[in-house]
This record gives structure tokens, sequence and C-alpha cells, in this order.
């Protein structure tokens, strides 16, 4: 088996309200940097998990996310980076 570390990135759907986003936009506006149209603000999270290949890793993943790490009433996720590593024998 393969280990396979993967980031997946959890942001607020488009018209969902999100007022972390809405503060850092008006403060960085409040800083000069009046070119910034919009800010939305997610989680990033890491995980390491062992599967056969990178499509079975993708699909557990996508599974987590289903069910628990992203609500699907309102936030979107994307498994952004996938990189390998070798599972030491022992």
């Amino acid at each position: 088996m393969t280990t396979y570390r993967l980031e997946i990135r959890v942001t607020p759907r488009p018209g969902i309200l999100d007022p972390q986003g809405k503060a850092i936009h008006h403060a960085l506006h409040s800083l000069g940097w009046s070119d910034v149209d919009d800010v939305r603000v997610g989680k990033a999270i890491h995980l390491e998990l062992e599967a056969d290949s990178e499509e079975a890793a993708r699909a557990e993943a996508t599974a987590m996310c289903e069910k628990l790490l992203a609500n699907p009433v309102t936030e979107n996720f994307e498994i952004d980076r996938v990189e390998t590593g070798t599972t030491e024998a022992g």
C-alpha cells in the first residue's frame, strides 16, 4: 500500500453568507487594497491515508467529505493536492 497525503479545501457555497470573508474584505479595503472584489474564508484539511491507488485515495477522501468534513448544504469541497509516500514495512 502507498501512503497518500491529500489537501482538501472546504469553502462556503456561492450565495451563502460568509461573515469572516466580509470582515476581511472590509479590512483589506480599509488598508488600501481596494482592488479586492470578494473574499471567501474556508478551511484546509490535510489527510494522510493508505490506499492501493491515487484514485482509491481520492474516492475515500470524497466519501469523508460527503459524510463529515463538509456540509453539503452550505459548503463545497475540492481535493487539491495528492502526494505519495511509501509505507514503512514493519
